[in-house]
């Protein structure tokens, strides 16, 4: 498979300097990782290795299992040092893990090999003054780090905002500096993260790790702005992509977020449609919005939805969420649903109206007799009062169906059986 994750930006020479003085002092393996537990540094060995470190060495990252381990684990929120257990599954002994934080944020995780002998009170000592020199050497590469990110954030969030001068003006600067092309293809992403502990601070980081592999690439340049628990990254391709393209980006930006955030975590990604200028982003931008909500209101899109297929959502899907409600189901299609067939005509309504009103083909699907087939039709004309002959009653019945999958389950017209 390949590999969803990118690695960490390794770390400078003042950086190592520190990892490796540590190791030589206490005689065990040292390394440095970011928030995400993605190595940014390390020591030699020193007979302790185990099978997680070798296998990190060897690839430049740790495989996602144990990633999600050490994350499941709360690493990402202690405020002290402490023991992260073992796993003789994952070939992972015991660590002495030191969050290095400075003014609030989380730079990175200091791990010392543990196991055999247990640390002396030198040792640690040591361990927290090199993690104290860590933490001002990679603060000042975060503050210049957030700089550039908000630059980022604001000539994206102009980009593709309401206000037309700003959107001239990002579009302007973001030419004239060559941080993106005037034409192409431009694609719009929208990414919502809902659920994650500790904070909109830990889904950002998240963001940014699972997005930024596609900043660039060989088909497309991008940008990319996170404001807490949301992204969005605009991208302009050199060729048109295809469909399946972003669903594979997508579906790669999901399961990295998968990796990476708790599993009570929900993350969720709307791409917009094509445009061929960068002036049009704030479109595509619009679009994306309406597919996140897709992605939201739809289980069946397991979290991740493109514009260009939603069809007839797209349309629905511009109501305000107040307005969509069961108050939109027409009066004809409840009274079908609270029937006490309603679970099986409702299922016949919409493989009929699937089928272009095509009985055959409708028999075919359902597997059923067409003699079986009509005497269903029938019962659905009945209680709904409407003709399946006339093509504005479908609509009525088939946008009916639309609104009902769009409502979460409580909103939905109860069935007479779930009453």
């Amino acid at each position: 498979m390949t590999r969803l994750i990118q690695r960490a930006r390794p770390g400078g020479e003042a950086l190592q300097a520190l990892v490796d003085g540590l190791a030589e002092e206490l005689g065990r393996s040292v390394v440095l990782d970011d928030p995400l537990v993605r190595m940014i540094c390390t020591s030699r060995h020193f007979g302790d290795e185990d099978g997680v470190r070798v296998r990190t060495l060897l690839q430049g990252i740790a495989d996602d299992e144990t990633i999600r381990y050490v994350l499941s684990q709360g690493v990402a929120q202690w405020t002290r040092p402490a023991v992260l257990p073992g796993r003789d599954d994952l070939g992972l002994r015991p660590r002495y893990c030191v969050p290095i934080r400075e003014r609030g944020y989380l730079l990175g995780i200091l791990m010392v090999v543990s196991a055999g002998d247990p640390l002396t009170d030198a040792q640690t000592a040591a361990i927290d003054r090199t993690a104290r020199a860590l933490a001002a050497e990679m603060y000042a590469d975060r503050l210049a780090s957030d700089v550039a990110e908000e630059d980022s954030r604001r000539l994206v969030g102009q980009l593709v905002g309401s206000d037309s001068a700003l959107r001239c003006e990002a579009h302007q600067r973001l030419v004239d500096d060559g941080l993106l092309p005037a034409t192409g293809h431009v694609v719009a992403t929208a990414v919502a993260v809902t659920g994650q502990r500790g904070g909109s601070g830990q889904a950002a980081v998240a963001l940014r790790a699972a997005l930024d592999p596609f900043r660039q690439t060989r088909a497309a340049l991008g940008l990319l702005a996170v404001e807490q628990d949301r992204a969005v990254l605009v991208q302009v391709f050199d060729r048109e992509p295809a469909e399946d393209d972003l669903e594979l980006q997508s579906r790669t930006v999901a399961r990295s977020l998968t990796t990476f955030l708790d599993p009570e975590a929900t993350a969720l990604i709307g791409a917009g449609g094509r445009r061929t200028e960068l002036a049009e982003a704030w479109i595509s931008y619009d679009q994306a919005r309406v597919a996140l909500r897709a992605a939201r209101r739809l289980p069946a899109l397991t979290g991740v939805a493109d514009w260009e297929r939603l069809g007839e959502y797209a349309v629905l899907l511009q109501l305000p969420d107040s307005a969509l409600n069961e108050t939109l189901v027409p009066k004809p299609l409840r009274r079908l649903l609270e029937a006490g067939p309603g679970a099986k005509l409702e299922e016949t309504l919409r493989c009929f109206l699937e089928n272009a009103g095509s009985v055959p083909r409708t028999a075919e699907a359902l597997e059923v007799h067409r003699t079986s087939l009509y005497y269903r039709l029938r019962q659905i004309q009945e209680i709904t009062g409407l003709d399946l002959d006339n093509g504005a009653h479908r609509l009525v019945l088939h946008t009916g169906l639309r609104v009902t999958d769009l409502l979460p389950d409580r909103s939905r017209p109860a069935l007479a059986t779930e009453r």
